[in-house]
């Protein structure tokens, strides 16, 4: 049945929502700079999200312990495909095409990391033996060359209450922080952290 509230023009969408918060555009970058390398390095689980030949889409967990992706420079990451049930539905969508999505999380902390880019799969015995776990070799890699990142402010998992009381590790960059670096240090990261919980109390909903 077709819905006649539907929307289906970008300007009817973007009437709904208003102009863009200029802080969003801002935090996009094309590599990875300090505060999103020390995220990845923290995380110990994302969500890889392919397309394939047929235009069908997946999203699949990934998963190990913290630092499990390696940052290879500030262009490049590598993720190990670990032991699973040989459905290999994301590998097959990348032989297809490339282009995949990221979605970084860590236990306890609200912001996300959202790492877009082009993946290659390898078998490069160097790179295997560097992801090894265990005694364990990977079977394959993934190489990802980035060409968008950007951190997601905490709104969605506070909403959610995920972590629950979950501490937030120490170290793992901030929302303030990762705003300092997109804006080369002109930016009060301090206080914007300071002034976050209270802020995003009154703009959940």
């Amino acid at each position: 049945m077709q819905d006649p509230h539907a929307v289906d023009n970008l300007a009817a969408l973007e009437a709904l929502y208003g102009a863009a918060v200029p802080a969003s555009l801002q935090k996009v970058r094309h590599d990875l700079d300090a505060p999103s390398r020390d995220f990845i390095r923290s995380s110990p689980f994302c969500i890889l999200s392919t397309r394939g030949a047929d235009g069908a889409v997946h999203g699949t967990p990934r998963g190990d312990a913290p630092g499990f992706v390696s940052v290879l420079s500030g262009t490049e990451i590598a993720m190990p495909d670990r032991r699973g049930n040989n459905r290999i539905d994301a590998l097959r969508d990348i032989i297809a095409d490339p282009q995949v999505a990221l979605l970084f999380l860590i236990p306890g902390v609200g912001e996300t990391l959202r790492v877009a880019g082009r993946a290659t799969i390898t078998t490069d015995p160097a790179l295997c033996a560097r992801l090894a776990e265990q005694g364990k070799l990977p079977a394959t890699v993934l190489r990802i060359a980035v060409r968008e990142v950007y951190f997601q402010c905490a709104r969605a998992l506070l909403r959610s209450a995920l972590w629950g009381d979950t501490p937030r590790p120490a170290g793992v960059p901030t929302a303030g922080q990762f705003l300092k670096s997109a804006t080369a240090g002109a930016f009060d990261a301090e206080s914007y952290d300071r002034e976050a919980p209270a802020r995003l109390a009154t703009s959940l909903y």
